[in-house]
């Protein structure tokens, strides 16, 4: 078939990577002017395949009081004359019980396994480059409370006690020594040495290069916007774009936050909203007082990464709508944080910023899915997590084009499935 996929970040390169394996003829649609600018662009680079945990989880609930007075809080909530944001919200909360916590990390344990043994293959069987690491991820919790819920959740999943470990401070310390400037406020920490890490952006570059080589190469229009999808006789018969209408026998939309609009007027109604995020990324100075491996600070929300010579500084979660411009406190949170625990071996005064918006649903599971037009698939709403669960979900929704047994189960990830179960369903299972 002549695809036509609609997103030219991690999501959707990886879609198009994989309906090219099948054979399809495949174009990639993107405002901008080059792949990988929207999320993709600057994230946080960490392959957290093992560590899903959602943000929706019942310990944020009480915390969210705080956080609204806290100034430099790692969520932040900015209402909004927006009907979207507020159901948004409305079922975010609903997601924030252990019953949907569960099923969420459930659901997103297998496909971000699937996603790492794809990764792997980009690096050792494609050989694509893009500063990838396996150097272990330690998450660092500095209330005692939050890390025994950690350890709690752990325990809870045989196929997690395997792979993770819990380290009290004086482990955390003698396993990463570069982490002395924050181990007055550690509590404990979550070892993962299988995780990985690597730059998004490099690795977008990396897919479309190669994927404009050789046989059937992938075409790309760039700097071109999605205007609609126009469809005939109950399928999308071609992209409206501001060029013209770009015809295609199927098309598949992995373009984030702006997915919404472009799937409203077909009445496909996906839950949902931008969460931002931001990043600074500083040259390493002295490779000996950063960390090696990825540290993710759970309280502040905030993840740190060695990418190539650079330590990439990511966080915090706002809920201000459509805004993706540079909040200087935001970012001046960041610079603080780095400087606090790492600034010895860093160079802050060359930092690179940078603010995206994540494409975020309440239950924090992606839709990988068909649609009631036989021929537009979705896979959108990735979240914090699109680094690590792009590249399976784009074989997911090439199974699903072709026909095929998937690899995992995937029913979570479909529309239909989207809707947070709530505290009630947990209730009901606990009555029978």
């Amino acid at each position: 078939m002549d695809i036509t996929v609609v997103g030219a970040g991690i999501v959707g390169l990886a879609t198009a990577w994989f309906l090219r394996q099948d054979g399809h003829t495949v174009t990639v649609i993107d405002r901008r002017h080059t792949v990988g600018q929207g999320t993709s662009q600057a994230n946080g680079g960490q392959l957290s395949y093992r560590y899903i945990a959602p943000l929706a989880d019942p310990d944020v609930l009480p915390k969210v009081p705080g956080w609204m007075l806290q100034a430099d809080s790692p969520i932040r909530f900015q209402p909004q004359f927006d009907g979207a944001q507020w159901r948004w919200i409305a079922a975010f909360v609903k997601a924030c019980n252990n019953n949907d916590k569960q099923r969420t990390v459930a659901a997103l344990l297998p496909l971000s396994l699937l996603s790492q043994r794809l990764v792997n293959d980009w690096v050792e069987r494609d050989g694509l480059a893009f500063d990838f690491r396996r150097n272990g991820k330690l998450v660092v919790y500095r209330n005692a409370a939050a890390f025994r819920s950690a350890r709690t959740l752990i325990e809870s999943r045989p196929e997690l006690a395997t792979q993770q470990h819990a380290l009290d401070r004086a482990a955390c310390l003698a396993l990463e020594p570069a982490l002395a400037g924050m181990g007055a406020d550690v509590a404990g920490g979550i070892h993962t040495p299988s995780e990985e890490a690597g730059d998004c952006l490099k690795l977008c570059q990396a897919l479309a290069e190669r994927m404009t080589d050789g046989d059937n190469p992938v075409r790309f229009r760039l700097g071109v916007s999605v205007d609609a999808l126009v469809c005939s006789n109950g399928r999308v018969a071609a992209v409206r774009t501001a060029e013209g209408e770009w015809p295609t026998e199927a098309c598949v939309v992995a373009g984030g936050v702006e997915a919404v609009a472009l799937l409203r007027p077909l009445g496909i109604d996906v839950p949902i909203y931008p969460l931002k995020g931001y990043s600074i990324s500083v040259p390493v100075t002295d490779a000996a007082r950063v960390p090696d491996i990825s540290i993710t600070d759970f309280q502040r929300k905030i993840v740190y990464a060695r990418l190539g010579q650079q330590l990439r500084v990511a966080g915090m979660a706002d809920i201000v709508g459509h805004d993706d411009s540079l909040q200087p406190d935001r970012l001046a949170t960041l610079r603080r944080e780095t400087q606090h625990n790492f600034g010895a071996g860093v160079a802050l005064d060359t930092l690179s910023p940078w603010a995206g918006l994540r494409p975020a649903t309440p239950t924090g599971r992606p839709l990988v899915d068909a649609t009631a037009l036989p021929n537009l698939w979705l896979n959108l709403g990735h979240g914090a997590l699109g680094f690590t669960l792009a590249a399976g979900c784009g074989r997911l929704i090439a199974d699903r084009i072709a026909m095929r047994p998937r690899a995992i189960p995937d029913d979570d990830f479909t529309l239909a499935r989207s809707t947070p179960s709530g505290w009630r369903a947990r209730a009901e299972r606990a009555a029978r």
